[in-house]
């Protein structure tokens, strides 16, 4: 992959980043060319990933209750999904994820009859109100009011930006603490391994 063009699209993402949290209205507007760049990248996503996300999925996952239904938001290959299927044998597990060549690349190396991929957006999840008791993203945009719709009444979130300030898609915990607390969450835990930064919150 040319070098350049990945480095425009890391720049991109964290520009759409800062415009989405602070202005969640500008979203639509970014929206078009990130799914456009995560698509190109789904046929290498795996080969290009660092391997530097199991340490901050552990963490999370050893501080949670065994869940009942779990989403997973951005979950560009199914990689989460798929560790949350496997740390938690009785759950159902959806993964969801703007880019739907993304899609097609985790259905066809995670898709079971527990684990299920559709294509999503996180501002607007195709969801009813409480439909999941854990929800999990991974370098991924926090959209923090439609996150606390989709989960019930003392649902846990958990948050993970496996390179801390380095990950592309990265919002700082000072920025995105308030915010959780705005939308419904409470107890907001931060937690470090290696360079991962990873929130977790509690759904009254």
């Amino acid at each position: 992959m040319n070098q350049r063009v990945s480095a425009l699209g890391r720049r991109y993402a964290r520009l759409a980043t800062r415009a989405a949290v602070a202005y969640p209205r500008l979203w639509r507007l970014f929206r078009p060319l990130l799914r456009w760049n995560f698509d190109a990248l789904a046929p290498q996503w795996d080969s290009i990933r660092r391997d530097d996300t199991t340490a901050a999925v552990d963490l999370a996952f050893e501080r949670i209750d065994p869940p009942r239904r779990v989403l997973d938001v951005g979950t560009g290959t199914g990689l989460v999904a798929a560790l949350a299927a496997e740390r938690f044998p009785k759950a159902e597990v959806v993964g969801v994820d703007l880019s739907p060549r993304m899609i097609e690349v985790a259905r066809r190396n995670h898709g079971s009859e527990r684990i299920r991929f559709e294509v999503a957006d996180a501002s607007a999840l195709p969801f009813t109100d409480g439909a999941f008791d854990l929800a999990v993203l991974l370098n991924m945009i926090p959209f923090a009011g439609e996150l606390a719709r989709v989960l019930e009444s003392r649902g846990r979130l958990a948050i993970l930006f496996s390179r801390g300030p380095e990950t592309p898609i990265w919002v700082p915990p000072k920025t995105l603490r308030p915010q959780l607390e705005q939308a419904g969450f409470v107890d907001v835990e931060e937690h470090r391994v290696d360079s991962a930064v990873v929130l977790l919150a509690l759904r009254v």
